[in-house]
């Protein structure tokens, strides 16, 4: 399961590789291993200056399809069986690229995997402002049923950007039929929390990991039983957390906090579902029954039907591979 993973970055090397190749305009990538050194990051806002590069890369439809069958690819590879994934359409306007076929173009991509499901949410990013966000909502509206979409999320600088401005956007989203999900307690602090919960009505927090600010914001998430989109090995590669020691995943799992887990941007952190539950197992100890848990909570925070959702748990849980973890 993945609930917090951007196609943006979930690229894999190769296919990155290829784009730049297409394109040209960066002499110091001249192979596909190349491409790690530019991700590393020293801080958030630099992880943000990575993405905004590696984005210029994609700019053409049959670039989205490209990228999205092949981030595809890479979480069969991972036995992943089901992922909410995020993408940015209004990043790519400038390269006049309209939301609706932009859209159709990553769902034809995900259509040739067809061994994996794969849910779409539009990010509003929060950095173009809560107008470009309203803008965003009625073209995705319109094919979000034959592309997959599910809800809405809204991701950025949060440190520069707090959730209150774009309570418009997310009620008009909630008019539409879509589900919501907000970036908050990562790059800011509990308050970014409190106002996606409170401004936005958020249903998901995304990261979460600065909840612990405030004693009274972490009772109140996990009274309501409000699902984290937890990523630890993304945390420590921009540098939110110094080292993974101290995320507080362990803490919040035994406060009884609905704990998930995900990668975030695999492709940018070279972290898989595999190197995330192995870290929780190694550096926390993590028993496999927890971490079957983190899946199984996943799959009920998932934007799907209640039927379905049970569907999905049975296959988590009776997957083979957690006998294999438990010796």
């Amino acid at each position: 399961m993945e609930l917090h993973l951007h196609l943006e970055g979930a690229i894999p090397h190769d296919a990155l590789f290829s784009l730049i190749q297409k394109y040209g305009g960066d002499p110091a990538v001249r192979e596909a291993a190349d491409i790690a050194s530019r991700f590393r990051f020293r801080d958030f806002p630099h992880f943000i200056e990575m993405w905004v590069w590696k984005n210029g890369f994609l700019r053409a439809y049959e670039d989205f399809t490209l990228i999205a069958e092949a981030m595809a690819h890479e979480l069969v590879a991972e036995n992943v069986k089901y992922a909410e994934v995020f993408f940015s359409p209004a990043r790519f306007l400038p390269q006049g690229l309209a939301p609706a076929p932009l859209t159709k173009a990553i769902r034809d991509g995900l259509d040739r995997v067809p061994t994996v499901e794969v849910a779409l949410i539009p990010d509003l990013v929060r950095d173009l402002g809560p107008e470009q966000a309203m803008a965003m909502l009625d073209p995705v509206a319109e094919v979000a049923r034959e592309a997959g979409i599910v809800g809405i999320g809204m991701g950025g600088s949060e440190h520069a950007y707090p959730p209150e401005p774009f309570a418009a956007a997310f009620a008009r989203a909630r008019a539409l039929g879509l589900r919501t999900t907000v970036h908050a307690g990562e790059a800011a602090g509990a308050d970014s929390i409190r106002g996606a919960l409170d401004a936005l009505q958020a249903e998901r927090i995304g990261h979460g990991l600065r909840a612990e600010e405030d004693p009274a914001l972490l009772d109140r998430l996990a009274a309501a039983r409000v699902p984290l989109e937890m990523c630890p090995l993304s945390n420590v590669a921009t540098g939110v957390t110094r080292a993974i020691g101290e995320h507080p995943i362990r803490r919040y799992f035994e406060l009884g906090l609905m704990v998930t887990v995900s990668t975030d941007d695999p492709g940018m952190f070279g972290n898989s579902m595999t190197d995330e539950l192995m870290a929780l197992r190694e550096r926390f100890g993590f028993t496999a029954a927890e971490l079957k848990q983190l899946q199984l909570n996943a799959a009920a925070a998932a934007f799907q039907p209640a039927g379905w959702v049970k569907a999905l748990a049975d296959r988590i849980a009776a997957d083979p591979a957690w006998d294999a973890l438990a010796c």
